[in-house]
């Protein structure tokens, strides 16, 4: 299997799943790792990492470096023109139903999380909340509370 690694988004290397089984590395606690290469001794920390970016934070000899690494796999959708775990790019909250607003839980200006409560609609006497598809900034509430929607009326806007 071979690897893309880039390191602080403006070197690129290519590695083999051969190249790694020749590394010499020893742990010597925790996040930390004793490395011989080319008979140079490194000391390396894995400060942080997101396993679904495939995106670290490492240290190495009190450097600080942002390494992603693509498998076969990864390249492959890269190529493709498609890509994994993006953060949803949606601007617009719309009505899914036409209904009336009975709470909005959200201010103009306000930063939201993915999966935070926006308001309530009623439709069909049952209440719907709808939640933040992501993380963002209210820039707009097109409705109040107390107020007939039809279905796609445009009730939410992201900055």
């Amino acid at each position: 299997m071979n690897f893309k690694v880039s390191v602080n988004s403006n070197l690129e290397l290519d590695i083999s799943s051969e190249d790694i089984t020749k590394l010499d590395v020893i742990k010597i606690s925790g996040h930390s790792y004793h490395l011989l290469h080319n008979n140079k001794s490194y000391q390396s920390e894995i400060i942080s990492s997101d396993f679904n970016s495939k995106s670290y934070e490492v240290k190495i000899n009190n450097n600080s470096y942002h390494i992603s690494i693509l498998n076969d796999l990864d390249m492959l959708i890269k190529d493709m023109g498609f890509s994994i775990g993006t953060t949803k790019h949606i601007d617009l909250i719309k009505a899914p139903m036409p209904g009336l607003i009975l709470e909005i839980n959200v201010t103009k200006g306000q930063k939201v999380k993915e999966n935070d409560p926006l308001l309530i609609l009623e439709a069909m006497k049952m209440e719907n909340v709808l939640i933040s598809p992501r993380e963002g900034i209210i820039k707009s509430i097109s409705v109040k509370k107390g107020d007939p929607v039809d279905k796609n009326a445009l009730l939410i806007e992201f900055e």
